[in-house]
């Protein structure tokens, strides 16, 4: 089957997706987050619950990239924490695709992500009300908050924990749910990329399994992946060029601001 002809897509519809793929490669270097615009544009040109399988291998690869560019910025810690309660989170989410339809799905996750952006947004503004400071207010080369066991409790961890894995299993959206954590939890620019990046790496690696066995990863969706993967590096090296012109506070309002937008175009669609 031609690549061009898998669900009569025509020529502007594989731009859009195209241009999506793109977006993936600068959100994952730049702008977590951001990839929820890419997430509504594959829903909207292919049946949402084959657009999540055509999407993971191309946010793979997007992880891959950022893994390469920011791998000596993780906060291990931070990972070791969140991933028992992920791992709930996805097998969840798998149950909840096997009985849900593309609109609850869709409602659901919507939902969850502008509740997420609420809270940071209310969260900071007190921070910023009773110290005179914003928590975004650190230099942006302080990668790695030491104190992030102490201001986090285990039970947040887990909440968030729960929520990303099942958001990111049911719609590949939980770059949002996890952005929403890593900002509360005080990480700055390169702190938040580096530890994101292998997040989601292993997560979505692991979900691979999942996805094919709900038949949502085929031969026809990994050959619409092949003529769209080429579309994430260029975005990846427009990421990585733009980010050292963010400061943080700009940063986290543009993370915060993809947040928004995303839960809504999952809830208005």
């Amino acid at each position: 089957m031609n690549t061009m002809t898998l669900w009569h897509i025509t020529g502007w519809e594989f731009a859009a997706l195209a241009a999506a793929a793109l977006l993936v490669g600068f959100s994952k270097t730049a702008v977590s987050g951001a990839n929820t615009v890419s997430l509504a544009i594959f829903a909207a040109v292919l049946p949402a619950r084959a657009s999540t399988g055509v999407l993971l291998p191309i946010l793979i690869v997007g992880d891959v990239l950022a893994v390469l560019t920011y791998r000596r910025h993780a906060h291990w810690p931070t990972l070791w924490k969140l991933f028992p309660a992920v791992a709930a989170g996805v097998v969840v989410g798998t149950v909840f695709l096997v009985r849900a339809d593309d609109a609850m799905v869709r409602t659901s996750i919507g939902a969850i992500l502008l509740f997420m952006a609420g809270v940071t947004v209310w969260r900071r503004r007190r921070a910023e009300a009773g110290t005179g400071a914003g928590e975004g207010r650190a230099a942006d080369t302080d990668e790695r908050p030491d104190s992030v066991a102490t201001r986090t409790g285990r039970i947040k961890a887990r909440s968030y924990g729960v929520l990303g894995g099942f958001t990111t299993m049911v719609a590949n959206a939980g770059g949002p749910v996890m952005s929403m954590y890593l900002l509360s939890a005080g990480f700055r620019k390169l702190g938040f990329l580096g530890t994101s990046a292998f997040f989601f790496l292993i997560v979505n690696v692991s979900k691979v399994p999942f996805s094919v066995g709900l038949g949502l990863i085929d031969g026809h969706s990994l050959l619409l992946d092949a003529a769209l993967v080429a579309f994430v590096l260029p975005g990846a090296l427009i990421g990585t060029w733009a980010v050292d012109r963010i400061n943080q506070r700009l940063f986290e309002r543009l993370v915060i601001a993809a947040t928004v937008l995303g839960g809504l175009q999952l809830l208005l669609r």
